[in-house]
């Protein structure tokens, strides 16, 4: 349900809502199962919908579909920008994995992503070296040698 829930916010602008036609596509499923869908999330308040009527989300609908987009988005950023998955594959994993992932671990992945991703001096020192990592299935040279003094520091 709350795939749907996302759908319909990614389909609807502004106060504009969601069709069935738009959401079966964009979903990959049939117009009767939109239906079923979307009847089930009325009952349940998340959104506004009447038989072959147009979907749109409610506030507290609106909550759940912005918090669900928001993990997958943070998951697949993280999949994508940081462990360099085919980002068709990042997409496709973020909306099975956005489901299962607590409040607490999402919120602490988003800050994580976010730290990576925006820090004012560019690319961290790790993620370049785990970058090289996965090209070369070794470890670069300058890695190696910091690794080495570090250890010879503490020892």
């Amino acid at each position: 349900m709350e795939d749907y829930l996302e759908t319909i916010v990614l389909l609807s602008e502004g106060d504009k809502a969601a069709r069935v036609t738009e959401i079966s596509k964009a979903r990959g499923v049939k117009k009767s199962s939109v239906t079923s869908a979307l009847t089930k999330l009325a009952q349940e308040g998340l959104i506004e919908h009447e038989r072959y009527g147009q979907a749109k989300l409610t506030a507290k609908g609106e909550r759940i579909a912005q918090d669900v987009f928001h993990r997958h988005e943070t998951l697949r950023h993280f999949l994508a920008e940081i462990l360099k998955v085919d980002p068709e594959v990042a997409a496709s994993d973020a909306c099975k994995m956005e489901h299962t992932v607590s409040p607490v671990t999402s919120e602490r992945l988003t800050k994580f992503v976010e730290f990576v991703l925006n820090r004012p001096q560019g690319e961290p020192d790790w993620l370049k070296n785990f970058n090289y990592y996965l090209e070369h299935g070794k470890f670069p040279k300058e890695c190696v040698i910091t690794c080495q003094r570090e250890s010879d520091r503490k020892g």
